[in-house]
């Protein structure tokens, strides 16, 4: 666990060049199945995990995660290094500068480790969709790990990193941390500055980490938040300790369960270990109680106009003039970018952009692109309504556990659907956490999914918390 790793680099029993080369030789017998990483960073880490034993042993305080390997998902800037965004576009990019989470990361004294496996651009929820390997789940090979974030959770599901990082778009986060069995938390829209971060769709996206334990989200999320002037969407709001109250109790805590979410849309298996860790959580004096919240299919169908219009101006700048992939073998301006572009994106990259240039196009604005945007607005009050009498939202994570490989081959937008529970969290903004909750009969995680108001994570720790001192599924490894 990651807190035993803490106390022997405090103590010196162990030290970060130990801890990383440990790391890169479990990522060398593991990952040639698991196929988690697109890249390691052997000289670089070593040489960061040489200068922080150098520090540490002058007595240096660095901090808790100084010293501890972690793991970064392909759409972060690491200055000099390749991101790719797990696309054939970006294949030869080198990153030329860090994202301010690298840099408070850098400062932290936490060594960057590698980059990881993702859905191109983040568009999935499988990680199927990169363009140099398929990623799979720890607990199951034969099955996907979730998406778009599948490489950064399985590298933590199969002990190659103890933490890492992710981005969540619709929830690209929690969805996969539940199918891996670890902790997974999108922070509140602003809470953690974007810079550096290879946008997918601006108003949706949000970098979060992974772990074992709601504690260890915890001490990451007080490294990476924080006012970045560099991000026009990063709040100033003051960030708290978020470890300090992780143990209070959470006696009279009032807890909302959209009944949608725990009606015939969601597993069977899924709702019983929903309620399970419900019923876990009102031993500690919290109660439940289910609520009206109709709008989750609309939420749904508002994101995939909102999304793909936002990537559509996003992906625009790839066009082969700038950076990335050029295709050569063209012999005028337009014909470069029609090949440069269908050679360089995947289906699913090609699938959202066309999507997102409709609904924006002349003529489609009003009804679909603007409509959707009201909706948003709607599923916002409705939060609203919810939290005005409740300090929690739970639910399943997901509507089943992992599914296998090719289970939306033929009609890849059903896939879609794997985000129901998470996707309204992302338009209001708000903090979601997804802590692991009981197995399938298949022995695959499930996930307890906790949504808090916004800017207010530390609630939703301490309920996570909570509930993971009265259970051991987070203790549970992959066989």
């Amino acid at each position: 666990m990651l807190k035993d790793l803490i106390k022997g680099l405090k103590n010196r029993e162990v030290t970060s060049e130990s801890l990383l080369q440990n790391s890169l030789t479990t990522i060398q017998a593991k990952d040639p199945q698991i196929k988690a990483f697109l890249m390691t960073l052997n000289d670089q880490a070593l040489a960061a995990a040489q200068k922080i034993d150098a520090r540490l042993d002058k007595g240096e305080d660095l901090g808790p995660l100084a010293g501890i390997p972690i793991g970064i998902k392909d759409n972060i800037h690491i200055k000099g290094q390749i991101t790719t965004c797990a696309s054939k576009i970006l294949e030869k990019f080198k990153a030329p500068f860090n994202a301010t989470v690298i840099e408070k990361i850098n400062a932290s004294g936490l060594i960057p480790v590698g980059k990881l496996n993702m859905d191109e651009f983040a568009m999935g929820s499988s990680t199927e969709r990169s363009a140099y390997q398929k990623t799979t789940n720890p607990w199951n090979t034969n099955c996907v790990p979730g998406g778009s974030s599948g490489g950064s959770a399985a590298a933590v599901s199969a002990g190659m990193v103890p933490i890492s990082l992710g981005s969540d778009t619709g929830g690209s986060i929690r969805q996969p941390a539940a199918y891996c069995g670890v902790v997974g938390l999108k922070p509140s829209y602003g809470r953690v500055s974007r810079f550096g971060l290879v946008a997918f769709a601006s108003s949706l996206d949000q970098i979060g980490p992974f772990s074992r334990t709601v504690e260890e989200s915890a001490l990451l999320l007080n490294v990476i938040s924080g006012h970045d002037p560099k991000d026009s969407t990063s709040s100033k709001i003051d960030t708290p300790d978020f470890t300090a109250g992780l143990d209070n109790d959470i006696n009279g805590l009032k807890i909302a369960v959209p009944k949608i979410l725990l009606s015939d849309k969601i597993d069977q298996e899924a709702r019983e270990a929903t309620v399970a860790a419900l019923d876990k959580l009102k031993d500690r004096g919290a109660t439940w109680e289910e609520v009206e919240f109709g709008c989750f299919d609309d939420a749904l169908a508002a994101y995939y106009i909102l999304a793909p219009a936002e990537a559509s101006a996003n992906l625009e700048r790839y066009d082969g003039v700038r950076y990335g992939l050029r295709e050569p073998n063209t012999d005028y301006l337009r014909q470069m970018y029609k090949k440069t572009r269908g050679q360089g994106f995947g289906d699913e990259v090609i699938r959202r952009i066309c999507l997102g240039t409709f609904v924006l196009s002349s003529g489609y604005y009003d009804a679909y692109y603007l409509k959707a945007q009201k909706v948003r607005s709607v599923v916002i009050q409705k939060f609203n309504e919810v939290f005005s009498k409740y300090d929690v939202i739970a639910m399943p994570t997901t509507p089943t556990p992992a599914f296998k490989f090719g289970a939306f081959e033929k009609d890849p937008a059903a896939m879609y659907t794997a985000d129901i529970a998470t996707i309204p969290v992302n338009l209001a903004g708000l903090p979601g956490i997804s802590v692991p909750c009981g197995f399938s009969s298949d022995n695959l995680p499930l996930g307890l999914q906790l949504v808090g108001k916004r800017y207010d994570e530390s609630t939703i720790l301490r309920v996570g918390h909570q509930y993971q001192s009265l259970t051991d599924f987070h203790l549970q490894e992959p066989g």
